[in-house]
């Protein structure tokens, strides 16, 4: 039965405003001290400027019950928005237009997917401010089905013969291209995000935005993302590209349909440009595609709520590179599989279909889209066939919904022998997530890399990621040997003696190899390396210090690093959720 509309202003209010003013990018590194919450919290960095856990259950009961009697009389979503507009400047949770525009950018879409949602008012403040405030838990358990096919023995991978061909895959993620970017604007501003036009001009005693960008909470011009293809052009051949999306700026509160479509163009134009048409591009979709951001509407929602806008986009603009039945399930649902070689193939999830942030599954969180039943599907022909899979997506697995999160760490676990690789961005730093089996939790079966962002965003140096992958020949193993990260110094570029450096850089910051003294970077080897880190503290600070692309800004000890060593074990969220017991909150 659906949940009834009285209060439905109540919910409203809750629920966008939740929703609007907490944009996760993911996590980046734990915090210590906080022990408020009995809860593991995703705290973010990247956020918009205040925490709903300073709230008490108390006063967040007292407001919405405010506003639900002010709203009940008038359900215009005008009215509505407006009201929750002026709620959030009053509650100072951000700047007095951003509160105002994010509202009314957001009200239609979200009120809809509340309306077909079966939530209930009881759990209104739970969500915001926790457990202590009662129980939210609309996203039921759920699994897939697997084939009755039994699962191939397990050959453990052996390191390839010395002088096998490597493939060389450039991988880009997190552009996040600003077109309101402005030279010598404001970089600490009261806006979620700054270094912008209406950041407003720095007084004598502070700097500036940079010319090439800046460490803040701010993100890239596009003469920033053109240096980089430019320099990565030069630095080919390239055997093919993984491009894991989230290309627009942070200003989630002002974007339109027409700005996401044209940044989308723009971007994949310059990329067609500088990497030529002999280079083959597999994109994924990243949360910050859409507008409203994070909105993601399943298959089932027709009509101009849909994703149709931008999906049609994507597979236009991408033909280029994709044949048409992967252009095909882009637009149903934004993901796809190719065959990038005999032996070897490509899947592209849309991982917003497994996002809590993603409103629309309060509908039906259920496998959205048949995603993953349709890549057992794909895994289980690849593995008739003898293919390697390389799997890619924007948000890392460890970070979605719970039972999304289980069932895809089931798949991986049935389709070890096939899954050569796991390829995401989304949190900006360099990172990846373990898995392993599913009976001990002990044996090390598959990693997900994370690769670090293009953008700045937040406090970062610009970077950018290589993968050396076995090669393409008989009984490869398709599995990552190495990596590169290579990054745009900010401090060098933008501070040369009388003015910016016209033609900067992009300089290598570190060979995983190299770095951590391994041989390959196979799952035991990076199980290995988060053995190494606990009991070798140079170690970790060599990693700490790589996992913000060189930029640290905060030591990371004691429980700080026992819980990111924690996070990186943990490929599945209720695994992920376990690390609480070592710390208490995390920033993002």
């Amino acid at each position: 039965m659906k949940r009834p509309l009285i209060g439905l202003s109540t919910f409203c209010g809750v629920f966008m405003v939740w929703t609007l003013f907490s944009v996760p990018l993911g996590f980046s590194y734990p915090l210590e001290g906080d022990t408020d919450s009995p809860e593991l919290r995703f705290v973010e960095e990247f956020k918009l400027g205040f925490s709903w856990h300073n709230m008490s259950c108390a006063v967040c009961k007292a407001i919405f019950a405010t506003v639900d009697i002010a709203l009940l009389s008038d359900s215009n979503m005008e009215r509505v928005a407006h009201a929750l507009g002026e709620a959030c400047v009053r509650l100072h949770l951000s700047d007095p237009d951003v509160c105002r525009e994010i509202t009314e950018l957001f009200r239609e879409d979200f009120i809809r997917a509340l309306q077909e949602s079966f939530l209930w008012p009881s759990e209104a403040c739970a969500l915001l401010v926790g457990p202590t405030c009662g129980h939210f838990d609309i996203y039921a358990p759920w699994n897939v089905s697997l084939p009755q096919v039994p699962k191939p023995p397990v050959k453990p991978p052996t390191p390839p013969k010395p002088g096998s061909p490597q493939s060389r895959i450039l991988f880009l993620t997190d552009i996040h291209w600003d077109a309101e970017y402005a030279e010598g604007s404001l970089v600490d501003c009261k806006k979620p995000l700054c270094c912008r036009n209406d950041s407003g001009r720095v007084s004598w005693k502070q700097f500036g935005a940079g010319y090439w960008g800046t460490y803040g909470e701010c993100d890239l011009p596009l003469r920033t993302v053109e240096n980089l293809l430019q320099n990565v052009a030069k630095s080919g051949p390239w055997d093919w590209v993984y491009w894991t999306g989230d290309i627009p700026a942070h200003n989630v509160w002002s974007q339109t349909r027409k700005q996401q479509l044209n940044e989308l163009t723009a971007i994949t134009r310059l990329i067609l440009k500088h990497l030529g048409p002999n280079v083959t591009v597999y994109p994924a979709v990243g949360n910050h595609e859409s507008t409203p951001v994070n909105s993601f509407p399943p298959p089932f929602v027709h009509g101009n709520r849909s994703s149709r806008w931008l999906y049609d986009t994507m597979a236009k603009d991408w033909a280029s590179w994709l044949p048409e039945e992967a252009l095909k399930t882009i637009r149903h649902g934004g993901f796809y599989t190719v065959e990038v070689q005999r032996g070897l193939r490509v899947v592209s999830l849309n991982m917003n279909f497994c996002a809590r942030e993603n409103y629309w599954l309060m509908v039906n969180s259920t496998d959205p889209a048949d995603q993953l039943q349709w890549l057992i599907r794909i895994l289980q022909d690849s593995e008739n066939k003898g293919e390697k899979v390389h799997i890619i997506g924007h948000i890392p697995p460890g970070l979605c919904l719970n039972s999304w999160s289980w069932n895809y760490y089931h798949i991986v676990n049935r389709y070890e022998s096939t899954i050569a690789g796991q390829f995401f961005g989304h949190t900006h730093v360099d990172e990846f997530q373990m898995f392993y089996d599913e009976e001990t939790l002990t044996r090390p079966l598959s990693v997900a890399f994370i690769a670090p962002s293009v953008t700045t965003y937040v406090n970062l140096n610009p970077g950018y990621r290589v993968y050396y992958v076995d090669g393409n020949y008989p009984g490869s193993s398709r599995m990552v040997l190495d990596h590169k990260t290579f990054i745009l110094n900010l401090t060098l570029a933008n501070n040369r003696p009388s003015k910016p450096d016209p033609s900067p850089s992009w300089t290598l910051l570190y060979r995983a190899s190299e770095a951590y003294d391994l041989s390959t970077l196979f799952p035991s080897d990076m199980d290995g390396l988060t053995k190494v880190m606990v009991n070798d503290d140079r170690v970790f600070q060599r990693f700490w210090y790589l996992f913000h692309k060189g930029h640290v800004s905060k030591p990371c000890t004691d429980t700080c690093k026992t819980s990111l060593i924690c996070l990186l074990r943990s490929g599945r969220y209720d695994l992920l959720k376990q690390c609480a017991h070592s710390f208490r909150k995390t920033m993002c």
